[in-house]
């Protein structure tokens, strides 16, 4: 029973940090590496795993391999292991590898949409169409990201109904959930509020998702703004691993470890061991030489 009735009674957390958490990693980092990451993650009860990308290596070089990874992970019986996918051919590498489930991305703006994936919004929604087909014929559920729904850097501000109306072509086209991005982390909590409103006016809000990066110190007060609103699905990766390639200044995204110590304070079901999270993100830290960026997970290991 969480604390207050206005808030979900359980969440369910989306690791990213296999994948979104990885990507912008300078050094190489062996598939055996990443395998051990995605286990650790399986046994610390993680219900949904992003476990890695079907893109061309030569955009974002740290996901070649992903379908090694898939491979070589050991498997759970209810877990989830998601592959993001650009297009159709990306989506059979995916299915071939043996992905449970896909994710699609599009941008709310239309200069991030130029500049990450070199096509308009409409172009980047109509290149999925093929890709949906397919994902339904063999029977593969398909998530959906919308980025910088909450400020662009090259745009600025991003309209609320430019948000809404990429969230709604997403699930129109078939995608179960559609997950929001503040890609840059610049979103406060009321405009997070405002957002969801608005989003919930024509997508339940069992079938919307938060994916909030911590550049201004403001993502667990954006996520709780969204259990606020009834949200009870958050993209996290696990020691606040990642960044995003195309939106300088960017930190990562908010630390899975983070967002339990939060879930716990309120009372919030997840399944997740924290201990165990904890030293699956500190075993991936120390393979990157990089510090923890988990708050929660640094004074649990200083103990």
């Amino acid at each position: 029973m969480s604390l207050s009735m206005n808030l979900p009674s359980k969440v369910r957390l989306v690791e990213v940090g296999p994948r979104d958490g990885l990507q912008n990693e300078k050094q190489p980092i062996s598939v055996a590496d990443k395998i051990q990451l995605v286990n650790d993650l399986n046994a610390a009860g993680l219900s949904t795993i992003e476990v890695g990308s079907f893109v061309s290596p030569k955009w974002v070089p740290q996901m070649a391999g992903s379908a090694e990874v898939f491979t070589g992970i050991e498997r759970k019986p209810g877990v989830v292991y998601q592959a993001l996918t650009p297009n159709l051919k990306g989506f059979e590498a995916a299915l071939a590898a043996g992905a449970d489930e896909v994710a699609v991305f599009a941008a709310a703006s239309e200069a991030f949409s130029q500049k990450n994936i070199n096509c308009s919004i409409s172009e980047s929604l109509e290149r999925f169409r093929d890709l949906m087909a397919a994902a339904q014929a063999a029977n593969i559920p398909v998530r959906g990201y919308v980025s910088c729904v909450l400020g662009c850097p090259y745009d600025g501000e991003v309209a609320p109904a430019q948000v809404l109306s990429v969230a709604r072509e997403l699930f129109a086209m078939g995608c179960y959930e559609v997950s929001v991005g503040d890609t840059i982390g610049v979103g406060t909590a009321g405009k997070t509020r405002a957002l969801f409103n608005l989003l919930a006016r024509e997508i339940p809000r069992e079938k919307l998702g938060g994916h909030f990066h911590d550049t201004y110190g403001q993502a667990l007060a954006n996520i709780y703004a969204s259990l606020q609103e009834g949200i009870e699905i958050f993209d996290s990766s696990v020691a606040g691993l990642g960044g995003c390639p195309y939106a300088k200044g960017a930190t990562g995204n908010v630390a899975t470890e983070d967002v339990v110590y939060l879930l716990n304070g309120l009372g919030i079901q997840h399944g997740i061991d924290l201990s165990r999270l904890a030293a699956a993100g500190q075993r991936i830290c120390d393979v990157l030489g990089r510090a923890n960026g988990s708050r929660v997970a640094r004074a649990l290991l200083s103990q």
